[in-house]
């Protein structure tokens, strides 16, 4: 099968309004590139689901801070390029940055309230880049359906209200987070890690297993579960909490008493490595 590369919007919105003229349906996998068994998951999904796969790699300039690893972030589209081949995506969309924020750029989408908690604190602006690509994306492609990880549990949230709240005919499928043997939850940033980084960075997927079976075992107190996840990552030397929270998944308001669907989030510094991870229970 042979995949087509579009750097253009115009051109592929042109390809996407034929193939819905056949009546095809079209899946949208978004992603920043360097990919990996995660997004794998999310192709083959649509693949399942839908007539025509579109993957998009970019990555965003509008969602990374001034301080953040925005040039350092890892690339490598010819592995990209043969992984979307090998799961029989139809399109890669792989735009240039100006041709997603052409000169004079000045619209944006903000989505309040729920990104300003867990990430959204930790990385202001983050989400409006986040919203805003993600927007943009589906004007270019029209998708019925857009595939999304869980391991960005905020990130999905944020994209399902903003799809709501702005009319969007597009359906948001959240897919389940993918591990590395070790626990860790795969991540293109997990390369950026050494390998005494790599053992500390287990502390985080070790931490929500633990709340997991204090969950099981018929706790529901927040405080005591994250206090007991705390101790699983302090004993790690390279190891510092950014944020570990225990939230509603509607509105991610931070939950005293575990009741009904709730989601454990954490961020992680390991090293120079922001990681994410998180469990839901129901």
């Amino acid at each position: 099968m042979v995949v087509k590369i579009y750097r253009s919007a115009r051109s592929l919105t042109k390809k996407v309004f034929e193939t819905k003229k056949r009546g095809k349906t079209i899946g949208l996998v978004p992603t920043m590139g360097f990919l990996h068994e995660g997004h794998m998951s999310l192709i083959r999904r649509a693949r399942k689901d839908t007539d025509c796969v579109i993957v998009s790699i970019f990555v965003n300039p509008a969602q990374f801070g001034p301080k953040e690893d925005f040039k350092k972030y890892p690339r490598d589209f010819k592995m990209d390029f043969s992984l979307c081949e090998k799961e029989n995506a139809d399109i890669v969309f792989a735009p240039k940055a100006e041709e997603i924020y052409p000169e004079n750029y000045v619209t944006y989408v903000n989505v309040e309230k729920i990104t300003d908690t867990l990430c959204g604190a930790s990385r202001p602006g983050h989400f409006r880049g986040v919203a805003t690509v993600v927007a943009k994306l589906f004007n270019i492609t029209m998708p019925d359906i857009a595939y999304f990880g869980q391991k960005d549990a905020q990130q999905a949230i944020v994209i399902k209200r903003m799809a709501e709240d702005l009319n969007m005919s597009v359906r948001i499928k959240v897919m389940p987070i993918v591990r590395e043997k070790d626990g860790l939850a795969m991540s293109s940033r997990n390369v950026y890690l050494n390998l005494k980084e790599r053992m500390q960075a287990q502390s985080i997927s070790k931490s929500l297993k633990l709340a997991k079976e204090l969950f099981d075992s018929g706790e529901r107190n927040s405080g005591k579960i994250i206090n007991k996840m705390k101790k699983v990552i302090d004993k790690q030397s390279e190891a510092k909490i950014d944020y570990m929270k225990i939230v509603d998944t509607k509105n991610l308001k931070d939950i005293q008493k575990i009741s009904g669907k709730t989601l454990i989030a954490a961020a992680i510094w390991v090293g120079k490595t922001r990681l994410i991870d998180n469990i839901i229970l129901n």
